[in-house]
């Protein structure tokens, strides 16, 4: 018996014919690309649609049998092409496990499995005066099981954490197709090895996620507080962020946009737009800062004076759907983009005062390889997204000489490869020069302990 006769017995007798094992070429093909636009060399050799646990674990027993790559895989929107289906594998999709199975206001928890979308999670939770707290740019297509494969966070996170500290406990299936379950439904709970935190952020390295228990939140009481401040460059922009952090003051959104992002965003939306949202189109930065609960005011209203001391013209708003209308304008980043060329979407964080040092030294990399970068940075975190915009379907090789040149300079400055999007396929080049060789090697042997086989996700996040 091959592969595919073994593993549509295990599926089940109906499973081709209900969808779950799928080799149609234009399915395969369409689960080798992700949002960053890489597509993996070859096809993989066959789509599994799983809907329950059971084709989880029937699918890694018949890898682990024939000494198959599965790629796990779930909305197909990440960043890195850590989800992308590469020759010869099998993809293994969790997007059908879209169910949330329990959500207890006393315990303030979800139960959920990993399809579930964010937004399709956080109206249901609306009328419990819950949220989950991960809000990435994609929330509307993007699943819980991605945020935790990859540790996303987002616009909210520098108040309310990124997605590690949302995770309580978690199912997983093992390589060889053993279940566990890790963590708890307590607040405390310090039994054993962390493992939950382990498995967040893991790109499906260790093992595939199919089910997951995350902490809610109390909605914020009152109406948020929203600023837009416009200045006459990105660096003083970014200053004034760093003094906001310094000040000790807790926006849960603060995102600064570079000159190249806005224009490219008036562009998409039209000026009036942006003119509308902030009083004027012009400036070289602007910066989007938002505060909410009990005291938002008081908060925004000192945030003003220090916007203003660093050489910004602010506007205030305590009107919700104005402060929307600002969030959706920095949500449009990266549809103006796609609309002006092909994009490369990068992701690096530093420490937030060292925020204006890598502005500038992205103006510089834009300068020094002729390419440019528009920038957009969760300013209350360090996290940034240059983005390379580019002509043709690929990314030249200048391009990936200017990334690294610029991934390089966010490590020099005490920051990171990645605060959110996850290493994949293509950040692993820079991976060990990041961890450094002894930190590599004991990361490279702890995936072995739980993938011996070398099945799962093959070629992501490890290798050169």
């Amino acid at each position: 018996m091959d592969l595919l006769d073994w593993l549509a017995a295990a599926l089940g007798d109906d499973a081709v014919a209900a969808g779950v094992l799928t080799t149609d070429p234009a399915l395969l093909d369409a689960v080798r690309t992700d949002r960053s636009g890489w597509t993996a060399e070859g096809r993989p050799v066959a789509l599994v649609n799983a809907t329950r646990v059971e084709h989880v674990q029937a699918t890694l027993r018949a890898a682990s049998e024939f000494r198959v790559p599965v790629v796990p895989r779930g909305a197909g929107t990440g960043l890195a092409g850590g989800a992308n289906g590469t020759d010869g594998a099998i993809v293994l999709s969790v997007a059908g496990m879209d169910r949330i199975l329990e959500i207890s206001a006393e315990d303030q928890l979800a139960v959920v499995e990993p399809g579930v979308v964010n937004s399709d999670l956080n109206d249901t939770l609306q009328p419990y005066g819950l949220f989950f707290a991960p809000d990435p740019a994609s929330r509307a297509i993007s699943t819980v099981g991605g945020n935790i494969a990859t540790n996303a966070g987002g616009l909210l996170c520098a108040k309310y954490g990124v997605t590690r500290e949302a995770v309580l406990g978690l199912d997983v299936v093992l390589a060889d197709g053993r279940l566990i379950s890790t963590g708890h439904r307590t607040v405390k709970g310090v039994t054993g090895y962390d493992l939950t935190a382990l498995f967040t952020g893991s790109e499906g390295t260790l093992g595939v996620i199919v089910g997951a228990t995350v902490r809610l939140l109390p909605l914020p009481a009152g109406e948020p507080t929203t600023l837009g401040a416009i200045f006459p460059d990105v660096r003083s922009a970014a200053g004034a962020s760093a003094r906001i952090t310094a000040a000790q003051l807790r926006p849960a959104v603060m995102e600064l946009m570079d000159g190249p992002s806005l224009t490219r965003i008036a562009d998409h939306l039209g000026p009036e737009t942006i003119a509308d949202a902030f009083g004027t189109t012009g400036g070289g930065s602007f910066l989007l800062v938002q505060f909410d609960g009990i005291g938002s005011a008081d908060d925004a209203a000192a945030a003003a004076r220090l916007i203003e001391e660093a050489g910004g013209s602010v506007r205030v708003s305590h009107d919700a759907d104005e402060g929307e209308r600002l969030l959706a304008i920095r949500r449009a980043f990266h549809p103006a983009l796609a609309a002006t060329g092909e994009v490369l979407i990068e992701d690096v964080a530093v420490p937030r005062s060292r925020l204006p040092e890598m502005f500038d030294a992205i103006e510089r990399i834009s300068e020094r390889y002729g390419i440019p970068i528009p920038t957009v940075a969760h300013a209350g975190d360090g996290n940034l997204h240059p983005n390379f915009v580019f002509a043709g379907e690929e990314a030249p090789p200048i391009v990936w000489e200017a990334a690294g040149d610029l991934f390089r300079t966010a490590v020099e400055l005490g920051g990171t490869l990645t605060g959110e999007h996850g290493v994949g396929v293509l950040k692993r080049r820079w991976l060990a020069d990041e961890l450094g060789p002894d930190s590599y090697e004991l990361q490279v042997k702890l995936k072995s302990v739980f993938d011996p086989l070398g099945i799962l996700n093959p070629g992501k996040v490890f290798g050169r």
